[in-house]
């Protein structure tokens, strides 16, 4: 199977104050794929989150879009390195104005924390012990 490129879109009210959060979370965005009406955040080498303005987001749907202040369009699970990790970027995400969303979930091997953006896109920030992928 080839090694594959993953777009996730995502539509958002206010762009600069939805690119000024994710900053604070630490997160780049490639100026080559960003306008006003969509910026491309980086995850990594293959991973991208585009943030789209409500209206732009629009021209690209057949169904009407999801009212995240009522109801989850998805769950965004991105890893972190360590448990420190999570802990690090779910408060950024809560000082820089998300909401907390579930409580830290500890299985042993596994950790993870979520919180909500400033549009309720709910995220999901999780550890796994590399040795029990092994």
């Amino acid at each position: 199977m080839a090694n594959r490129k993953l777009f996730v879109n995502i539509a958002v009210k206010d762009l600069p104050k939805a690119r000024a959060f994710y900053n604070a979370l630490g997160f780049e965005f490639n100026a080559q794929f960003s306008n006003d009406d969509a910026a491309s955040m980086v995850l990594g080498p293959d991973n991208y989150v585009m943030l789209v303005t409500e209206k732009y987001f629009a021209t690209f749907l057949g169904k009407k879009q999801c009212d995240t202040s009522t109801s989850t369009e998805a769950l965004i699970c991105i890893s972190a390195d360590s448990r420190a990790e999570v802990d690090d970027l779910v408060n950024k995400a809560l000082k820089a104005g998300g909401g907390k969303a579930k409580d830290p979930q500890d299985h042993g091997f596994m950790y993870g924390w979520s919180f909500y953006d400033l549009d309720g896109h709910h995220w999901e920030v999780m550890w796994m012990d590399p040795a029990a992928v092994q």
